[in-house]
C-alpha cells in the first residue's frame, strides 16, 4: 500500500493549485494527486476549444508542472475514503494512505428535465477531452445550433460557435436577459446587442418546453409553441457540487449540496479539506451560502486547504464573486454585488457611474470608451460592488475593484488613489473612471 502525506482527489484547477501550495508550504512532504482523467481541460477555456483554440488538446491542464513541484499524478478513479484508516481506494484496486486529504472533485452539469433530452446530438459542457472532441467534431458540417441557458458558458459557447463556417446560433435563456443572475440590466442589455451584432439570434424570456427529433434531436419547442431547427442543442444552464464522495464518506453537507467546510476549508473531519465547486462557499458580504462556482474562487480556496493542512496559516472571508466574460470585443465584467443583489440584500446603497476612453487621447488607433459602475454602502461609503464594459482593460480592472472591496476602501480612499497612467495603456488621468465613478457618488451621498 502506498503512503503519502498530502493527497488531493480531482485534478483541475482546484487541485493543481492546492498541490503546489502545499508544496510551497511543506517543502519535506510527501504529496499526491489523483484523478480519473489521462487528460483534463482547463475548465474555463472549453468555450474556445470551438472556435478559436480548435481542439481540446489546446487547453489542457499543465500536468509538467506537477512533476516540477515534486508532485506525484495517479491516473484512476477514487471509489471510496475509509476515514478511519485513513486511506482511499480506487477502481484499480489500489489502496493509498494519507495523513491529510484535500478534496477537488468539482462540479457536475446540469441537464434538465426536459422532455426529449436523452435524445442524440444533445450535449451539456462535461470536463472530458474525449467528449468535447466528439461535440466538436459533430458541431462541423451541421447547419443549426440551440445553446440553452444565457449565463457566461451559453454566451461563450454562442461567440464561439458561430465562428464555425455555415452554423447558424440561438441562444433560449427563461430568465428576461442573458446573464441576468449576475449584470444589472444596462449591462445585460449591451451584451445581447454585441450577440446580434455578431449574428447570434437571442431569445429571452423562453423556456425550452421539449426537444423533438427521431433519435437525434431535430427542434426544440419553446413554451409559446414557436419551433427553432436543432441539429444539435448545447445545455449551458449551469453546474452543482460533485460531492458524492463525500456524502459517501460520511462528511457533513452544506445546504447548495457541497461539502460543508469552515473558514479554513476544513471538513467535519479535521483530517480532510476541500475546496472548488464541491466545497459550501459563503457570501462576503452576507455570510449566507454562495453559489460562486468559479475557477478563481476555487484556486483562492484551494491555496487556503493546501496551505492548512499541517498547520492553520489562511482563513477564508467568503466569496467575493468576480466575473468577466468577453462577447465578440465587447468586454464585461463585474466585482461584489450589482444593485439587484444589493436591493434584494436589503442593503442601502449608492451608484457612481464614469465612461471614457480606454486611451487618451481618444484619437489614438485601438481606442475604445470603457465604463465602470461602482456601488457603495450609503452611510460607511465603502464599496460593495463594481461592474465594468468596453475593452480588453475590463478583466484586470474587475480584478482591481476586487481588491478595493476586500480592502474595504471606501469612495474618498477611491477618488484620492495614485493610479498609474499611460496614453497607450490607461484612461487619462483627468477621466480615469474609476476616480471619477468614486467621486460621482460621493456627490450623491454629500
Amino acid at each position: 500500500m502506498k503512503n503519502v502525506d498530502a493527497l488531493i482527489i480531482g485534478g483541475s484547477a482546484a487541485g493543481f493549485a492546492a498541490a503546489i501550495t502545499a508544496r510551497r508550504h511543506y517543502p519535506e512532504a510527501t504529496i499526491a494527486i489523483i484523478r480519473q482523467e489521462a487528460k483534463t481541460p482547463v475548465p474555463c477555456g472549453i468555450p474556445y476549444i470551438f472556435g478559436t483554440l480548435g481542439s481540446p488538446e489546446n487547453n489542457l491542464m499543465p500536468d509538467p508542472a506537477l512533476a516540477k513541484n515534486n508532485v506525484d499524478l495517479i491516473v484512476d478513479r477514487v471509489t471510496g475514503i475509509d476515514r478511519e484508516a485513513k486511506t482511499i481506494s480506487t477502481l484499480g484496486g489500489e489502496t493509498i494512505g494519507y495523513q491529510k486529504l484535500i478534496l477537488t472533485t468539482g462540479s457536475v452539469p446540469i441537464v434538465p428535465p426536459i422532455p426529449g433530452v436523452d435524445q442524440g446530438n444533445v450535449f451539456s459542457m462535461k470536463k472530458d477531452v474525449a467528449y468535447l472532441s466528439n461535440l466538436l467534431q459533430r458541431l462541423n458540417g451541421i447547419h443549426d445550433v440551440v445553446i440553452i441557458g444565457g449565463g457566461f458558458i451559453g454566451l461563450e459557447m454562442a461567440d464561439e460557435c458561430r465562428k464555425l463556417d455555415g452554423l447558424n446560433v440561438s441562444v433560449v435563456e427563461m430568465l428576461p436577459h442573458c446573464l441576468f443572475t449576475v449584470f444589472d440590466e444596462d449591462l445585460c442589455v449591451r451584451a445581447e446587442e454585441q450577440l446580434i451584432r455578431e449574428g447570434v439570434q437571442v431569445l429571452t424570456s423562453h423556456k425550452a418546453k421539449s426537444l423533438q427529433g427521431n433519435g437525434n434531436v431535430e427542434y426544440v419547442e419553446l413554451d409559446n409553441g414557436k419551433r427553432l431547427k436543432a441539429d444539435a442543442v448545447i445545455l449551458g444552464i449551469g453546474v452543482h457540487p460533485n460531492a458524492g464522495l463525500a456524502e459517501k464518506a460520511g462528511l457533513t453537507m452544506g445546504p447548495t449540496g457541497g461539502v460543508a467546510v469552515d473558514r479554513h476549508m476544513m471538513t467535519s473531519d479535521p483530517n480532510i479539506f476541500a475546496a472548488g465547486d464541491c466545497a459550501e462557499k459563503v457570501d462576503f458580504f452576507t455570510g449566507k451560502p454562495s453559489r460562486a462556482w468559479l475557477a478563481s474562487v476555487a484556486t483562492a480556496e484551494a491555496r487556503i486547504a493546501g496551505a492548512n493542512l499541517f498547520e492553520m496559516r489562511r482563513a477564508s472571508k467568503g466569496s467575493v464573486s468576480v466575473f468577466s466574460t468577453k462577447i465578440g470585443d465587447l468586454a464585461c465584467g463585474l466585482a461584489g454585488i450589482g444593485e439587484k443583489s444589493a436591493r434584494e440584500a436589503g442593503i442601502a446603497y449608492v451608484v457612481g457611474e464614469s465612461e471614457s476612453m480606454n486611451r487618451h487621447p481618444g484619437s489614438l488607433p485601438g481606442a475604445k470608451p470603457t465604463k465602470v459602475k461602482l456601488i457603495f454602502r450609503e452611510y460607511s461609503e465603502t464599496l460593495i460592488g463594481g461592474q465594468a464594459c468596453g475593452g480588453d482593460e475590463v478583466g484586470e480592472v474587475v480584478n482591481l475593484l476586487a481588491a478595493m472591496i476586500q480592502a474595504e476602501m471606501t469612495a474618498d480612499q477611491i477618488a484620492t488613489f495614485q493610479m498609474g497612467t499611460h496614453p497607450l495603456l490607461t484612461a487619462s488621468p483627468v477621466a480615469y473612471q474609476l476616480v471619477n465613478a468614486a467621486e460621482i457618488a460621493l456627490g450623491k451621498m454629500r
